[in-house]
């Protein structure tokens, strides 16, 4: 036991982050604010690597420039979102450990194409707000199944021990034909049952529901329509250690159909 408790304290956290709508990136909120706590609650990560639902693709790629560009992947919403850089360095010997020890699945190096979408920058910036912690991103190969995801995870894991931070950013609650613009708007009964249910299996560390079970009740395809901002989930749960203590970070509805819930694996409160 002695030996599972140092570990637990030596390996970085993990954290799966409800991102939610651009607007989040400048707002002073409830949900921003926790954000903003948790850059305290330890020392400052190597790197962070980042699943975020943004980067869809055809096999699976990691962002390796050396300076990765802000991606303003939205339309419609004020101008001052679309000035705000987050001008992070990237960290190409990160990117070739990842691509070099992995060998199944294959990650292919992306030297010039992605860069940080909103689903990392919005949330780092309250998080870290220098901008001086070197970021990657892994994409999600969207022609691979739930269990795909979860494995890489498991397979990420050991970046832990590196000082690695991984982060998954999406919503596990995400209907965008169901959203009220008002951000206070009351939460669909399916939407907070969904929301509880992935809590409940989260505590009880039933991740094989969560995994092959997400989609079969009415509520879950209600909740999760398409796949991209569920599967940054996945990752964060095959990145976790059975040790790992389960904090529910910040717990939300926004907008009737988005879920806030942020969730974190290990680390000290």
């Amino acid at each position: 036991m002695a030996g599972a408790t140092q570990k637990a304290i030596e390996h970085a956290p993990v954290l799966f982050i409800g991102h939610g709508s651009p607007m989040n990136a400048i707002a002073d909120n409830s949900f921003t604010q926790t954000l903003s706590k948790l850059g305290k609650l330890y020392p400052a990560p190597k790197a962070i690597l980042c699943i975020s639902a943004h980067w869809m693709t055809e096999g699976t790629w990691i962002t390796r420039m050396p300076r990765p560009k802000t991606i303003h992947d939205f339309y419609g919403f004020p101008d001052e979102l679309f000035q705000i850089q987050y001008p992070a360095p990237g960290d190409p010997e990160i990117a070739d450990l990842i691509s070099t020890t992995i060998h199944e699945p294959k990650i292919s190096p992306d030297n010039e194409t992605w860069g940080l979408d909103h689903g990392t920058w919005s949330v780092l910036r309250h998080i870290f707000p220098n901008a001086d912690v070197p970021v990657l991103q892994l994409s999600l190969n969207m022609e691979q199944q739930a269990q795909y995801h979860y494995e890489l995870g498991k397979q990420l894991r050991t970046l832990r021990d590196q000082g690695i931070l991984i982060v998954g950013s999406g919503n596990v609650v995400h209907n965008l034909r169901k959203i009220s613009w008002e951000s206070d708007a009351e939460p669909f009964d399916w939407a907070i049952e969904f929301d509880d249910w992935i809590r409940a299996k989260l505590q009880s560390r039933d991740f094989d529901s969560i995994i092959n079970g997400f989609n079969k009740s009415e509520a879950g395809k209600l909740s999760v329509p398409t796949s991209e901002h569920f599967l940054p989930l996945l990752y964060i749960l095959g990145a976790s250690y059975e040790e790992d203590k389960l904090k529910f970070e910040f717990q939300g509805i926004q907008n009737g159909s988005i879920s806030m819930l942020t969730v974190r694996f290990g680390g000290k409160d």
